[in-house]
């Protein structure tokens, strides 16, 4: 027995160790042997009834669930809920019920809005094992039987055939003529060749032709394979590991939330125990000294501030919506604005999933072909100009089109309002080509085929082409090098048979290739009498017809928004599993690297330590051939050096990857489910543009965050400050608590939430991303928030002082400083949104609509500030008396100079 060998004692020490066993390195016979199996019979029925008791069912295991109830207490677990529970718990202590009643409702708003977005986060490892659920057709006893894929057991005998989905790891004992698209696995772009040989230890996932993993699909062919791995020691299981391990990072939002909510809490405190302490030692009662530390505490709490950033938040959701991006997770949207890279899959990401023939050689003449797709829409060019290929000098090109379209088992059809193909890619695209051209495979009806099969490397049609003289035509398709090593002779482009020259027909094929294209080479045969067909027949005397070169396209709206990420000073990196010359070639049409940059493949990333893994993950733009813990490394590289990373992808490889990023966004129509449940957002129309349109509303959207934090804090810190100064000085309050959560709960959020309704600025795309690494309260903001909370503590003490000291009316006083802040506030809001804005520029013709949010938000909190001022009910909750005409005057005219001071900040600090 080989070294290797598994203990056949021990099954569940299989179950363990299989991701460490190399089973595309073993013969068949070995394999077979190490498994205990037959390679004819298969098991026993008791044998695998064993086995099943011991290693368990064939399916991912999932990770208990949270109860609803334990998953929505959590989401209180935040220190600005603290804060806001905290205010909650002294206004009861205050006896005040409406305004704990307001405090409690807006926590719990909060909560209920955190536990719907977060809900479905722990779907994806559901989603990953609905994905590898299926039935298998299994040989037991030496009898064919189909049974459910969850009762497969190592050592299995499974037979797949055409629109299988292989239900767990096999190693391949026989194939023929086996296609397996391994596309959401691996990021491969076309169905893969299987085989039956060895391979070496160090080859990749993506390259081990003798394996069949589950979760991907036969496209073409049969094969009998033996279970070597099952559940989570599948690649897949695998990756559901990666995905439960995956830390889920916080976004730059919420880390930044939460350290200004610990910072509050922690000034908030602090300065609560200097006011009890300088009362006490002043003399005063205890009962009033904890009065005045409860309105300190309440005028320091910015209670609107959960409620303005759920806001903001949730209309930059509907925003993105309506540019065909869905978010999952609230915090997601402000992240987009920040995000430094974008790291994204290749296949059915940046391209259209869909091969296309884009050049033609054939007569010696060089073809180019427009449009892209299987819809039958565009055209053959030479020179630039479209050709027909029913004139005589394009002989060559039609037979060369013919081949492509009779050499052919697949076939296009119209379905559900799209083009659809049935088959595989490969032949789907020559189809699509010839269709452009006009040609229909009913002209030459097929008599005989050869069926491709890998160790010959070619395909073979016998068709009818002349009743009466009983002539036929051989069309064969293949490699190039299968091809020209049968031909003798080429056709030029008058139809004539000509000499042919091996090196300038490889000479085209270099160049196809260095453009990233696939290219098949055709050729063909007249032979006379013929019913059917033989190898023998075409080992020799082919004609050469021509060569097609055939790729993934990219998106032509996707290289336009992956120019505009780039503009916006956004990285963007292609991470994708399919060759490195075909991801290079995409990189380059795309522009996300130039010709002379390295193509990294995962070959090399996995020979690289640490340092120059990191390095290779900063400086690399197009990563091919990797595994799905590489690209999981790659995007925890690029976070360890400071770098908000988003990350798209569509695929079952791309989730774990999907679930680190800072964002994971996935494709919501061509997507795999775990990848969706994986993300934080999702393209309804799996295009990589809206990702740019979601960036631009991202960053619209910390804007308007930053906007509302400069308009309310300073309310707040201009309110403690005249508590902590009253207190210090030993004299009545200038605001009592009850008209402190007047102020902060109506008259500030009634004006703060215009700022979620904020339009975008025109160079917001026109910047570079903000530092990951600078603070939501950066220096700037920071010193405009203390020049405005001295300003409104200038209002709020000088009136209360100015009008107590004259009329010796305290009720006055307070309503006119109340009034008086509530001015300063409007004009401030003025100055900082886009309405005077909006007015000067429809004023000088430009087409920019008028941000009309502000002037709602102003007559609202106007209205209720009159009847907080003037209705006798509203005196008698909140201490205030009515004022008249000209003390309501004398109150706006005090918050008129807070314009110059902004208008001063927003030179040294634009908020846009």
């Amino acid at each position: 027995m080989p070294a290797n060998t598994i203990n056949t004692n021990n099954y569940c020490h299989l179950t363990k160790d299989v991701l460490n066993y190399e089973w595309h390195t073993l013969p068949e016979t070995e394999v077979v042997q190490t498994l205990v199996s037959h390679s004819e019979a298969g098991l026993s029925h008791q044998e695998a009834t064993k086995r099943h008791q011991q290693m368990g069912a064939n399916q991912l295991n999932i990770q208990a669930r949270k109860s609803p109830w334990l998953k929505f207490i959590e989401q209180f677990h935040q220190p600005l809920l603290y804060i806001l529970i905290a205010a909650g718990v002294v206004t009861l202590l205050l006896r005040d019920w409406i305004d704990a009643g307001v405090i409690f409702s807006v926590t719990l708003i909060n909560v209920i809005i955190s536990y719907i977005q977060e809900s479905k986060a722990e779907d994806a490892i559901a989603a990953l094992s609905q994905a590898v659920t299926t039935e298998a057709t299994v040989i037991r006893d030496g009898q064919k039987t189909r049974l459910a894929s969850t009762e497969l057991v190592v050592g299995d005998l499974v037979l797949l055939a055409s629109g299988d989905k292989v239900p767990a790891d096999l190693r391949l004992l026989t194939v023929r003529e086996l296609q397996v698209d391994e596309s959401a696995l691996t990021g491969e772009s076309v169905p893969v060749e299987k085989t039956t040989a060895s391979l070496a230890v160090d080859t990749p996932l993506a390259e081990r032709s003798n394996m069949a993993y589950a979760g991907s699909f036969v496209s073409f062919g049969q094969a009998e394979g033996m279970v070597v791995a099952i559940a989570d020691a599948t690649e897949t299981g695998r990756i559901s590991q990666l995905i439960e391990s995956s830390t889920g990072l916080k976004t730059p939002l919420t880390r930044n939330i939460d350290k200004l909510s610990k910072t509050l809490l922690y000034a908030i405190l602090g300065l609560a125990a200097l006011t009890f302490a300088v009362g006490l030692g002043q003399g005063e009662s205890w009962i009033d000294v904890f009065k005045a530390a409860v309105a300190l505490v309440v005028s320091a709490i910015p209670e609107g501030l959960p409620a303005i950033v759920t806001v903001i938040l949730s209309i930059g959701v509907s925003r993105m919506a309506r540019r065909n991006a869905i978010i999952r997770k609230l915090p997601a949207v402000e992240t987009l604005g920040s995000t430094t890279v974008i790291c994204s899959d290749k296949t059915g990401t940046l391209t259209e999933n869909q091969m296309t023939v884009q050049r033609i050689y054939a007569g010696e003449q060089h073809y180019t072909v427009s449009g892209i797709g299987y819809a039958p829409d565009g055209e053959i060019l030479l020179n630039r100009q479209p050709v027909d290929v029913y004139t005589e000098g394009q002989i060559a090109l039609w037979e060369t089109l013919s081949a492509g379209l009779l050499c052919n088992d697949s076939h296009i059809e119209w379905k559900d309002e799209q083009w659809s193909l049935v088959g595989t890619p490969t032949e789907g695209a020559l189809i699509t080509v010839a269709n452009k051209a006009g040609l229909t495979p009913e002209e030459l009806p097929r008599i005989d085929t050869i069926p491709f099969e890998s160790q010959f490397q070619y395909m073979a049609t016998l068709h009818k082409l002349d009743n009466q003289q009983k002539q036929n035509v051989i069309y064969v398709k293949g490699s190039v090098e299968a091809i020209l090593q049968r031909c003798d002779r080429q056709l030029n482009a008058q139809g004539q048979p000509t000499a042919l020259n091996p090196a300038v027909v490889e000479q085209e094929v270099a160049q196809m290739a260095k453009q990233g294209l696939r290219v098949l080479a055709f050729a063909s045969k007249k032979v006379t009498g013929k019913r059917f067909l033989e190898r023998h027949d075409i080992d020799t005397g082919l004609v050469f017809l021509g060569l097609q070169g055939i790729i993934d396209p990219p998106r032509e709206e996707a290289i336009a928004a992956v120019a505009a990420c780039q503009s916006a000073g956004i990285q963007v990196k292609m991470i994708t599993g399919d060759h490195a010359l075909t991801a290079a070639a995409i990189a380059r049409q795309m522009e996300i690297c130039s010709a002379e940059e390295q193509v990294f493949t995962g070959k090399q990333l996995a020979q690289m330590d640490e340092a120059e893994f990191s390095q290779a993950a900063d400086q690399g733009r197009v990563f091919a051939r990797v595994a799905p813990e590489q690209k999981l490394r790659l995007v925890k590289a690029l976070q360890h050096q400071g770098e908000i990373v988003a990350m798209t992808g569509d695929g079952v490889n791309d989730a774990p990857a999907l679930k680190q990023a800072d964002i994971g966004v996935a494709m919501g129509l061509a997507g795999a489910e775990v990848a969706k449940e994986s993300a934080d957002m999702l393209l309804t129309d799996d295009n990589f543009a809206a990702i740019e349109a979601a960036v631009e509303e991202g960053r619209g959207v910390y804007r308007n965050l930053r906007k509302a934090i400069a308009f309310l804090l300073p309310i707040n810190i201009g309110e403690s400050m005249t508590i902590l100064i009253a207190i210090f000085l030993a004299i009545a309050l200038p605001i009592l608590p009850i008209q402190i959560l007047w102020l902060n709960m109506v008259s500030s959020v009634g004006l703060i939430v215009p700022l979620a309704f904020e339009p975008k600025s025109r160079r917001v795309m026109q910047q570079p991303p903000r530092n990951p690494r600078e603070r939501l309260l950066s220096g700037s903001l920071l010193q405009r928030i203390l020049a405005i909370s001295l300003f409104n503590w200038l209002v709020i003490f000088g009136v209360f002082q100015w009008i107590l000291q004259t009329t010796g009316n305290e009720a006055l006083a307070r309503t006119m400083a109340i009034n008086g802040l509530v001015a300063a506030e409007v004009f401030y809001l003025l100055s900082i949104s886009q309405f005077v804005p909006s007015i000067v520029a429809r004023i000088q013709g430009k087409r920019k609509p008028i941000a009309y949010a502000p002037v709602i938000g102003i007559v609202v909190v106007v209205t209720l500030q009159c009847l907080f001022s003037q209705w006798s009910i509203m005196n008698q909750v909140f201490e205030t008396t009515p004022l008249t005409f000209t003390q309501a005057l004398i109150c706006v005219a005090i918050g008129l100079p807070v314009i110059v001071i902004a208008l001063i900040l927003q030179h040294f600090d634009p908020l846009d």
